[in-house]
């Protein structure tokens, strides 16, 4: 049987390297994006049968070339996952016209794009797209006004493309993460003035289940979603978040 392959973006820290890891140990080859050039390498060192890419995926023909660039390398694309996103917190009047454009373009555009380029591929194999949202795309949150706005798009754009593709076996779900143990966690409560340790506390203080999720549950939904076994799963925004949007 042909070797799977999965394009995963954001594939530099956080959720992204844990699916990159996740998706290779399942036996994918994977095809690792990220803005950072350093850090993506350490990433190709790390995982094999990785290649890898860095680069602005804001607007069409980064996007265009990433996919292009994925099924030179391995042949085939059957996995896009959509990671890659930025978060600042900003009230409305707080948000310049450059934070805007900035979490619309990484968390929203890109996501289309990379959707966009991919699909033709995506259909030779019936292949998946899963979409890394947000609890925040399903409910709102303070302060945080551009996010909230990137994610809801992001899982309504899912539901969408999810009901205009099933018919050609091609699946599209959105994961929504409440908070996640990664840098990202860490940088918004240093920006509150939080050490590692007051910040990690104040988030498992609002999951439901007393902690927040890791970056290896989620990727583990990344990998059920991609697989076989969820055939039958399309245009869901499922909740990772230990109940936090439960009630």
């Amino acid at each position: 049987m042909e070797q799977k392959v999965a394009l995963v973006t954001g594939a530099s820290s956080g959720i992204g390297i844990a699916v990159a890891r996740r998706l290779s140990k399942d036996g994918y080859a994977v095809f690792a994006a990220g803005r950072d050039k350093e850090r993506t390498e350490q990433v190709r060192q790390e995982i094999p049968a990785i290649q890898t890419w860095t680069g602005d995926i804001t607007s069409p023909q980064p996007c265009t070339d990433l996919v292009a660039a994925c099924v030179d390398a391995f042949g085939r694309l059957d996995l896009l996952v959509n990671n890659a996103g930025i978060y600042q917190t900003a009230t409305a009047e707080e948000t310049t016209d450059e934070l805007w454009s900035q979490t619309i373009g990484i968390n929203l555009s890109a996501t289309f794009f990379l959707s966009r380029a991919a699909l033709p591929q995506l259909r030779l194999n019936r292949g998946a797209i899963v979409n890394i949202a947000s609890d925040w795309g399903l409910i709102g949150g303070e302060k945080a006004v551009a996010y909230c706005a990137s994610k809801g798009g992001v899982v309504l754009m899912t539901k969408a493309m999810a009901l205009d593709h099933a018919k050609e076996g091609i699946r599209i779900n959105a994961i929504c993460p409440g908070d996640v143990e990664t840098p990202m966690m860490y940088r918004d409560g240093v920006a509150r003035g939080l050490d590692a340790a007051a910040a990690l506390s104040e988030a498992n203080e609002g999951s439901g289940t007393g902690r927040i999720t890791t970056p290896g549950e989620v990727a583990a939904l990344v990998a059920f979603l991609g697989s076989q076994d969820a055939v039958q799963i399309t245009g869901a925004a499922i909740p990772i978040d230990g109940g936090s949007t439960a009630g």
